[in-house]
């Protein structure tokens, strides 16, 4: 098993929409200072379908060759193609990089026995000596590996451990436990449901791939460790870091000429937005990625200042490490021009 705190790293880009990897190298630096237990470079977080493989595969090796040997790197190197995600895999394990996050297919539509017949069985028989982490997030993805696959993949693959968790489904989590057994680890794909999976008896989540903990990698961390812990302050800490969660995944009801729609920025852009607020290594998203409502910058903003007036000791690692005033940045509107759509 191997608990912690991991973040899925977001890609930074410049402003004319290449991968900015000496921002990505301050990211990392962030996050290790912080004490997050490993980094997850080049998955979904980090817009993989939209970075070309040679973009991918130099984000990987960037991370694997700058992050210190105590810090664990997971390469993002799932894909709706089966020859992508080994060709993809051969060069994670070709560079040294000892973990490998494979995302359902998406779009595609397997079958949960396709997708272990056809795509993370071949990988694991290839790389024997290659960490797989299956992830399953039926919500993006559109089709879901199935605990009972889970176990048949856990029981013949010993390099097939542990599954990133994210349907939100709590009988699932608690059946992929039954099947996968003690000592397999389950670790929570959402920042809002990771307390209740690492203290729920019958899932025991080991820890979190984290996008909140971009921005607040210490804050997660001791939520993790609080949590594992059984220590009564982790309910607390989750509380605090709540109004963070609340950002990942932003929904808006906006009026048009033709009558009120729901919008939802969804996991990146919301997370980039307020890193880009808050001075942090970030840039656009990639299309068809694009900007925030107003209402919706506007909710963020609130969130975040709410963490920074409540709990400021969650925030005041990203003013130090990156040398920002939040007392000003997240208060004056210039710092948000140019981030959302002036109109519907």
């Amino acid at each position: 098993m191997f608990e912690g705190a991991y973040t899925a790293i977001v890609t930074p880009f410049t402003k004319n929409g290449r991968v900015d990897y000496e921002g990505l190298k301050r990211l990392v630096d962030f996050q290790v200072k912080q004490g997050i237990t490993g980094i997850v470079v080049a998955g979904t977080t980090g817009e993989s379908p939209t970075l070309s493989w040679g973009e991918h595969e130099k984000a990987i090796e960037v991370v694997h060759e700058h992050v210190p040997s105590k810090c664990r790197v997971i390469a993002g190197t799932g894909s709706n193609s089966s020859k992508e995600c080994m060709e993809g895999t051969s060069f994670a394990a070709k560079i040294g990089v000892d973990f490998v996050l494979l995302v359902d297919p998406y779009y595609n539509g397997p079958s949960s026995l396709e997708i272990r017949r056809e795509y993370i069985e071949p990988i694991a028989r290839e790389f024997p000596n290659l960490n797989i982490i299956p992830y399953v997030i039926p919500g993006r993805t559109g089709t879901q590996l199935l605990p009972h696959d889970l176990a048949i993949l856990s029981s013949t693959f010993s390099n097939v451990n542990a599954v990133k968790e994210a349907t939100g489904d709590i009988a699932n989590m608690k059946l992929t436990r039954k099947l996968c057994g003690r000592n397999f680890t389950i670790l929570s794909g959402d920042d809002d449901k990771t307390l209740t999976m690492i203290q729920d008896a019958e899932i025991r989540a080991s820890g979190v791939i984290s996008v909140a903990s971009n921005i607040a990698p210490s804050g997660v961390a001791n939520l993790v460790k609080t949590g594992m812990s059984g220590n009564s302050n982790s309910k607390e800490l989750h509380e605090h870091l709540s109004p963070l969660f609340g950002c990942i995944t932003v929904k808006t009801m906006e009026q048009t000429k033709f009558g009120e729609v729901q919008v939802r920025a969804r996991n990146p852009l919301a997370t980039k937005t307020l890193m880009n607020i808050m001075g942090m290594p970030s840039g656009p998203c990639r299309q068809p990625l694009g900007k925030m409502t107003k209402k919706a910058i506007e909710f963020i903003v609130s969130q975040a200042r709410k963490t920074y007036e409540q709990h400021p000791e969650i925030l005041e690692p990203v003013e130090e490490f990156f040398d920002v005033d939040l007392g000003e940045r997240l208060y004056k509107a210039k710092y948000m021009d140019g981030l959302y759509y002036e109109s519907y």
